[in-house]
């Protein structure tokens, strides 16, 4: 499953699986694969009765999100976002790439009955952009990608929080309680995982054995903390992001490190796959609604203008007590603003909670999702390829002029 680590590869994988949902969805199989997942599986005991396609998109996704979680917490910890000075020029160009795209979409939706999609083009698929970066980018600096990851880790963010508090249904607080104590619990038995605080009550070191068994119940306690949460009514990927958070670092960065192969495998493939699940509609172009040329145009075009105008301005203000060396130019902003538009993933499950209830515009959604994340794919691929080659011929005249001299 080693081969399931690079960015490459599942960037790849999941552009494949994607497509292959829209094109199977589009022939003879197409009936039945969408038969096949929205046919219900039921737990009637534990009050769970979700469609395959929510199986995955509702739970599935969890181990996608406690990943994001547990990077998130590395980087607020120890990583790029780990002081003020360091996170500003990010979080100011994410939340350039955040209001930006938002603004246009409900622009193009001003007056009409789908201005609750505005947070789809809002969110940048950190994986695929990674991937995009990692392909045609070999020769960029350090410091590119690092503020790429930073921009993307404070989206996800801004994408948690959107989930959280935009699509929170009718609010269970028993359950939600329920969900709070299991986050706890959880949090505690990591830190007795983590061998400090077990080793100084036994007076020596956990062995495998008792390891293993705070590990099953740590999966228990996890399972039970999503069920809580999927029946408080806050959308249950939000689970798996507060135990990421509360999850003692070392054990942490372990289980994420064991759990992100087939995550790239399995679950976000699985993800793209049911989501593109989708038969494109037999109408003409002016039919279409405007929730998907909201979608189409401001994830590409939104993200790029928002992410770089916000990076440019913020370069210009608080920028100039940074350090110079950490500053990226107008070109490289530009080239991040077109990375930021590969909504994909986290654009998708967006817009199935926005359109739950209005499966045609959802389906609109998906494609429009789709598109405008194949044309950001396209556009950032160009402009990394000319960064990249810019760089590595500044690195070539700087080798020659060293010898010169």
């Amino acid at each position: 499953m080693s081969i399931f680590r690079s960015e490459r590869n599942s960037a790849g994988l999941l552009l494949a699986a994607a497509a292959l949902g829209l094109i199977l969805a589009n022939t003879k199989a197409g009936a039945g694969l969408l038969e096949a997942n929205d046919a219900h599986i039921g737990f009637p005991t534990l009050g769970l009765d979700l469609s395959t396609g929510h199986w995955i998109s509702d739970g599935l996704l969890v181990i996608f999100f406690f990943i994001v979680a547990v990077e998130l917490k590395y980087e607020l910890v120890a990583g790029s976002l780990n002081s003020p000075t360091k996170a500003i020029l990010p979080a100011i160009a994410a939340l350039g790439g955040v209001v930006v795209p938002a603004g246009i979409y409900l622009l193009l939706n001003a007056g009409g009955p789908y201005l609750g999609g505005w947070p789809i083009p809002t969110a940048t698929d950190i994986a695929f952009a990674l991937g995009v970066l990692a392909i045609f980018g070999r020769a960029l600096p350090t410091k590119v990608r690092v503020f790429l990851l930073a921009l993307a880790v404070l989206d996800d963010l801004v994408a948690i929080l959107i989930i959280a508090f935009f699509f929170t249904t009718s609010l269970n607080l028993l359950a939600l309680g329920g969900a709070i104590l299991g986050v706890v619990v959880f949090g505690a038995l990591s830190q007795l995982l983590s061998g400090r605080l077990l080793g100084r009550m036994l007076g020596t070191a956990p062995t495998g054995a008792l390891k293993v068994i705070l590990c099953a119940f740590m999966v228990l306690v996890a399972i039970l903390t999503w069920d809580f949460m999927y029946q408080s009514g806050v959308h249950a990927t939000i689970a798996g992001v507060a135990l990421g958070l509360v999850m003692a670092r070392k054990p942490g960065a372990s289980a994420a490190h064991a759990l992100q192969p087939w995550s790239n495998a399995v679950v976000l493939p699985l993800f793209a796959f049911s989501a593109a699940l989708v038969a494109i509609p037999s109408v003409g172009i002016a039919e279409l609604s405007p929730a998907f040329w909201g979608v189409l145009v401001a994830l590409p075009v939104g993200k790029l203008l928002g992410i770089t105008l916000a990076g440019w301005i913020g370069a210009r203000t608080v920028g100039r007590s940074s350090d110079a060396s950490s500053l990226l130019s107008l070109k490289d902003l530009v080239m991040v603003g077109g990375l930021g538009g590969i909504g994909f993933t986290v654009s998708l499950l967006m817009n199935e909670l926005a359109f739950a209830g209005v499966h045609e515009v959802a389906d609109e959604g998906t494609i429009a999702v789709l598109l405008g994340s194949g044309v950001s794919i396209v556009a950032a691929a160009i402009l990394v390829s000319m960064r990249s080659r810019a760089y590595k011929r500044e690195r070539v005249a700087g080798r020659t002029t060293a010898l010169v001299e």
